[in-house]
């Protein structure tokens, strides 16, 4: 089912401090609370302003960095629906997809998409729609399409433990 927000774009080499500051690390507990620091250093507004369904817009090497899970959490916790972006770091992909999380590389799409224009993501169809135009993106594989269709991978092992019993 497609899912439309509206995008938060940001730059290139976005790293994992940037969106989960590294301080909080070991201390922040619970789910609202890992959101509530979401892009607190780069963009203060964000956790106030975002919207269920709302799209990050990265350029290269989004989510570069060390391996912190909460960088991808804190985006799912706010209601982000994917991240979009010209590159992604490997390690943001992989736990991004662990916890649910879209995550497209579409350079063509990354470099249109302007902040806060409304996106649609049609998964079904791998179709991003912006004002300035359409955008077609790979199929995800089979594997990480389950996934995420589970909402993540903590999910979808209960449901394939749940059909071997």
């Amino acid at each position: 089912m497609p899912t439309t927000g509206h995008a938060w774009k940001y730059g290139d080499n976005i790293n994992t401090d940037v969106l989960f500051p590294g301080k909080y690390t070991y201390t922040a507990q619970g789910r609202a609370e890992i959101a509530s620091h979401a892009l607190e250093d780069l963009d203060p507004t964000f956790v106030a302003n975002v919207r269920p369904g709302d799209v990050i817009v990265g350029g290269r090497n989004f989510g570069c960095g060390s391996s912190r899970e909460q960088a991808a959490s804190c985006l799912v916790y706010n209601g982000v629906a994917a991240v979009i972006a010209e590159s992604i770091g490997r390690i943001f992909y992989r736990n991004a997809i662990n916890f649910g999380l879209l995550v497209i590389t579409c350079p063509q799409a990354a470099r249109a998409i302007q902040h806060g224009e409304e996106v649609t993501v049609d998964l079904a169809q791998q179709r991003i729609v912006t004002p300035s135009g359409e955008f077609t993106f790979p199929p995800l594989s089979a594997s990480v399409g389950k996934i995420l269709q589970a909402g993540g991978l903590v999910e979808y092992v209960k449901v394939k433990l749940q059909e071997t019993i």
